[in-house]
């Protein structure tokens, strides 16, 4: 992956750190030479103006890859993972289905490194690059087939414990921050025409596919439902479902599931139904490795079909694919304060407005 840009207008200056590393995929496909593919990758750097997005055809192609990120890329999990519990916990004095439960959770904590090891993690950060393939939305049964056309993009995660985290994920170049301070997580994407969403502290699935096991841990162990869903009226949180599938052989986790009826009102009228978008998302993780004598997943799949019905309109379904890979994690990232986890000026002054 490309971390750094040259200096263009002088030889012998320094080079550019990208805030988000981009895959040689994505490099290569910016010009016929190294020299026009950095020089066109600053010029894009340098465009990033609300400006770019008043033409509809681009303001139309970002909104398709911003509703990638967001449901593919960047999706959260309406749970408070107590992240900053030891773990494991006892297994006496539970029924036999929590005991074997937390048996299972016990052999995971044993196959990632031991209690020891989860608990020593304070912070981290990881880089990685993926692929997103999408299809189009369809009517009732018909079959659903993907585009040859996939995204490539990169993306950095910093998290520290208990809840605080930031990702920047950018494809094809369009760029979705988000994060948690611990009091809001929000979201934004680089189409200013998306508003900043936000909503209580809650983590993100990525952490949940074999990245942070102590949090997997935590999950499995004792979850407890957030309080509220995002801060928008408009939006309920019908049911959300989890699924976790750990190998009997190795311990790991092997395939994360999660499934989520979410209501939105199209209307002000409070007796409306609104539309119902239904997600399913199943992710197939692999290739642990140890990082630090912990047990990361470095690659997996996640396949999306998301349904949309309501409002005496069809259904539609589509589906969505998404291949990642970690290429590089360290944990204990030194001086990485909580300043580092604000969310933009705009929210802060939102909350402290609330209360």
């Amino acid at each position: 992956m490309r971390k750094v840009c040259p200096n263009f207008d002088r030889e012998d200056g320094l080079e550019t750190i990208l805030e988000v590393p981009v895959p040689e995929e994505m490099f290569t496909s910016m010009g016929s030479t190294v020299a026009l593919r950095w020089q066109n990758m600053a010029a894009w750097m340098k465009a990033q103006t609300s400006d770019k997005y008043s033409s509809p055809i681009v303001a139309g192609r970002y909104n398709e890859l911003s509703f990638l990120l967001f449901i593919v890329g960047s999706p959260l999990i309406p749970l408070q993972v107590q992240a900053d519990q030891n773990v494991p916990r006892p297994v006496r004095h539970s029924s036999i289905e929590a005991s074997t439960a937390k048996y299972i959770i016990q052999q995971y904590i044993a196959a990632t490194g031991g209690q020891a090891a989860l608990n020593a993690l304070q912070s981290m950060c990881a880089i990685g690059e993926l692929k997103i393939s999408a299809s189009d939305f369809h009517q009732g049964d018909e079959s659903v087939k993907l585009t040859n056309n996939e995204e490539a993009g990169g993306f950095v995660i910093w998290h520290k414990n208990p809840d605080l985290w930031c990702l920047e994920l950018l494809v094809s170049g369009c760029k979705v921050i988000s994060g948690c301070n611990g009091e809001i997580c929000w979201r934004q994407s680089s189409n200013q025409q998306t508003p900043i969403a936000k909503g209580p502290p809650r983590p993100l699935r990525r952490f949940l596919q074999g990245l942070d096991p102590r949090s997997i841990a935590n999950l499995f162990l004792d979850a407890q439902i957030s309080p509220g869903g995002p801060e928008r009226p408009k939006y309920e949180i019908i049911t959300h479902t989890l699924w976790g599938y750990f190998s009997q052989r190795s311990g790991l986790l092997v395939k994360f599931e999660d499934s989520r009826l979410l209501s939105v009102k199209t209307k002000d009228d409070d007796d409306a139904d609104g539309v119902f978008w239904e997600t399913s998302a199943e992710t197939v993780i692999e290739d642990y490795r140890y990082v630090e004598n912990v047990n990361i997943a470095h690659s997996g799949k996640t396949f999306v079909t998301v349904y949309r019905y309501g409002e005496q309109s069809a259904n539609h379904r589509r589906e969505l694919r998404e291949a990642w890979k970690i290429d590089e994690i360290d944990f204990n990232v030194w001086g990485l304060t909580p300043n580092f986890f604000m969310p933009p000026s705009d929210s802060i002054s939102s909350v402290k407005f609330s209360r």
